[in-house]
């Protein structure tokens, strides 16, 4: 059975993960597991307050086959916690996918993470501003998801786009998954 762990951050933006995390779990069988550095609660920018499964620590490539991060406040307030970095190091080092909208798009070009597929994200400056980015001549600019191989960006404007690739790229996009987003891309057509 496929397995997403999704590691949130205090103030993390709720929307970006909400129809990812719902059609995953409820119509698709996948486990969805939810994480904070701590292990401890956390409250979403819409007061969504989250009680985690795990602690980032518990979070291993063996037991997940995508690490998903929402953005979110903490990346303005400079409040993410350092063990993510390590986090997402670990997934992308033993081949799993990492999925990363808004600013942790941007986090994920801060390990670089980015410097060597197609990406996308809120903006080729926001990425930028992390030293260990060298991808810029691989930046989409676009405003929808990106999917590279195993690695999944969007801009926080893109929560459609991003979740129909992470579950592409787990090969998961199956009847079932396209019915349960047809009315959602109906807005947008």
């Amino acid at each position: 059975m496929t397995s997403i762990a999704v590691a949130l951050t205090e103030d993390f933006a709720d929307w970006e993960c909400a129809l990812l995390m719902a059609t995953a779990r409820s119509y698709l069988g996948v486990t969805v597991k939810t994480a904070t550095a701590d292990g401890l609660p956390v409250t979403s920018m819409g007061g969504l307050k989250v009680l985690p499964d795990l602690s980032y620590d518990a979070v291993t490539p063996e037991d997940f086959d995508a690490l998903v991060i929402p953005g979110g406040l903490a990346w303005e307030k400079e409040t993410v916690p350092a063990a993510l970095e390590g986090l997402i190091r670990r997934f992308h080092g033993e081949t799993k996918m990492v999925a990363g909208i808004c600013a942790a798009a941007s986090m994920l070009a801060g390990t670089g993470v980015l410097n060597d597929v197609d990406h996308g994200g809120n903006s080729l400056a926001s990425h930028q501003r992390y030293p260990a980015y060298q991808g810029a001549a691989r930046f989409v600019d676009t405003p929808k998801a990106v999917r590279d191989g195993l690695v999944v960006t969007a801009a926080g404007t893109a929560p459609y786009t991003f979740a129909v690739e992470v579950l592409k790229g787990l090969d998961l996009w199956d009847a079932t998954a396209q019915a349960e987003f047809a009315p959602f891309r109906a807005e947008h057509a």
